[in-house]
């Protein structure tokens, strides 16, 4: 939606994420990504921390069995969402309210890491997809690297 605060943190989960489900068996699955900014200050010659921000963030569905089986404590990762303001009263009886971030699609951040992607099947009704075999080859000394495709003779490469 247009009218949504739609943001993009880079940080690391500060615990593996907790999965849980709903009364209605919908997963949901609740973590905390904490990011801290750095700057290098010259004069000291030396990198500086800033004050770090510790944002609550949720998942949903079979997104949220994604993230609980991919990601854990440690993990550097990429969020974008949309934030959500809730309010609530808390144990004495003071009204609070939290900001959250409901994570449209998450991932690891590869610039310190590495990561393997595996394709999950979906569960959603619709036909299972196999994954798709690829066959590589290296170019041998004097072939052509751009042709003798034959493309259109067999499946595409991907």
């Amino acid at each position: 939606m247009a009218e949504e605060t739609t943001l993009t943190v880079v940080g690391n989960l500060t615990s593996d994420p907790e999965l849980r489900y709903t009364q209605n068996g919908v997963p949901v699955a609740n973590f905390t990504i904490a990011s801290t900014p750095r700057t290098f200050d010259r004069q000291a010659n030396e990198w500086k921390d800033g004050e770090a921000l510790f944002l609550r963030a949720s998942v949903w569905r079979e997104f949220a069995e994604h993230v609980a089986g991919s990601l854990t404590k440690g993990s550097r990762v990429i969020a974008t969402g949309r934030l959500k303001q809730r309010s609530y009263q808390d144990r004495e009886g003071n009204n609070r309210t939290s900001i959250e971030l409901e994570v449209d699609e998450i991932g690891p951040s590869l610039r310190y890491a590495t990561a393997q992607v595996t394709r999950a099947a979906s569960s959603g009704g619709g036909r299972q997809q196999q994954p798709a075999e690829q066959t590589w080859s290296t170019v041998q000394p004097g072939q052509d690297t751009w042709g003798g495709g034959n493309y259109g003779e067999a499946d595409a490469p991907f």
